[in-house]
């Protein structure tokens, strides 16, 4: 019977979530993820799963490299049918193909590590193998490049404009939490009210990316606007402890969602008259505004969350003043040893 697969999503009486493909294969991968991953992450490799599984129409099993590499010709081109495209005809970006391969690979390598008798192999190639060095290993590179871009900050003239269009203190606490501390999405509606520590100035991150937790210092401004939130706006009658949630309406006193969030910020940005200000340009906008006041790269990564401080780094390169005080320092010296040479 050929499968077709669909994402169905539900939630356990414990509160976890649950998404299945319709597979026993896939369904397991996804279960295993659940200890892992966050919802956003198992919701998106489920989706992938889907959209991949819908392209080559076999089962697990079944699945060949000319399939994936079928699969990605047709998600670049864009001319198949059953390939996935919200708003581009022409084919999907190479971050999302990449992270599609990325999703099936992961699910067959598990599949490899518990044994399972009936795939012997990872359809997904490692890479494409290029010229073999004498004098080093075989090198591979990737079936899919990404371009390494640098993310967009927000001049200070459009951050003027956000924060006076926002229209409640609950709103400017969670934009001054990704502005001023550079708090995720999500690390913002996670926290919880035994997360603030008010008088050290400080919050504590439970549950960041990647599972890592972290304790960072926090703007003063951000605990002045937050307590005018809690003291005024924030309900007293509700029984989350969550920081941030819906004031009005029939959700009134449950948990602010990433809905409401994307909600609250495109409003802003409508009546701020802006294209683009979004939860993590505000982030990128407090690293490179930190960068640029001197704080070193060890403690940003600190700051940030990120695992890796070659993540952190490219903070130097959207620094306006960094690059170009190297430069003068390089260039002032090449100058003078010029000019010694022709003494």
């Amino acid at each position: 019977m050929r499968w077709k697969p669909v994402v169905v999503q539900s939630v356990r009486p414990d509160g976890s979530l649950v998404v299945t493909v319709g597979h026993p294969l896939a369904d397991a991968y996804l279960e295993f993820l659940r200890a892992r991953a966050r919802p956003n992450t198992i919701r998106a490799v489920a989706f992938d799963l889907k959209v991949f599984f819908c392209f080559v129409a076999k089962t697990p099993v079944r699945v060949t490299s000319l399939d994936v590499m079928s699969f990605i010709s047709a998600q670049r081109s864009g001319g198949d049918a059953k390939v996935v495209s919200i708003h581009r005809s022409e084919g999907l970006s190479s971050r999302t193909i990449r992270r599609r391969l990325s999703s099936v690979s992961g699910f067959y390598a598990y599949l490899m590590v518990r044994g399972d008798t009936s795939v012997t192999r990872n359809p997904v190639p490692r890479g494409l193998v290029t010229r073999h060095e004498r004098s080093g290993p075989r090198r591979r590179a990737p079936l899919v490049r990404t371009p390494v871009t640098l993310p967009r900050v927000l001049s200070p003239v459009d951050i003027d404009r956000l924060v006076a269009a926002l229209r409640t203190e609950r709103d400017r606490s969670m934009v001054d939490a990704m502005l001023l501390g550079g708090l995720r999405r999500c690390e913002v509606l996670g926290l919880r009210l035994e997360d603030i520590r008010s008088a050290d100035r400080r919050v504590f991150i439970a549950d960041g990316k990647g599972g890592r937790q972290r304790l960072i210092p926090m703007s003063a401004r951000f605990f002045t606007t937050l307590t005018r939130y809690l003291n005024d706006e924030r309900p007293t009658d509700v029984s989350t402890d969550a920081v941030f949630v819906v004031l009005k309406g029939p959700n009134r006193g449950r948990a602010l969602s990433g809905f409401g969030l994307d909600e609250i910020m495109r409003g802003a940005r409508r009546r701020a008259g802006l294209q683009q200000a979004s939860c993590h340009q505000l982030r990128h906008t407090c690293f490179t505004r930190l960068r640029e006041a001197g704080m070193s790269i060890e403690a940003l990564q600190a700051q940030a969350g990120h695992a890796s401080i070659e993540t952190t780094r490219m903070y130097l390169h959207l620094t306006n003043d960094w690059l170009a005080s190297e430069y003068r320092k390089a260039a002032d010296l090449i100058d003078a040893a010029n000019m010694e040479v022709a003494k």
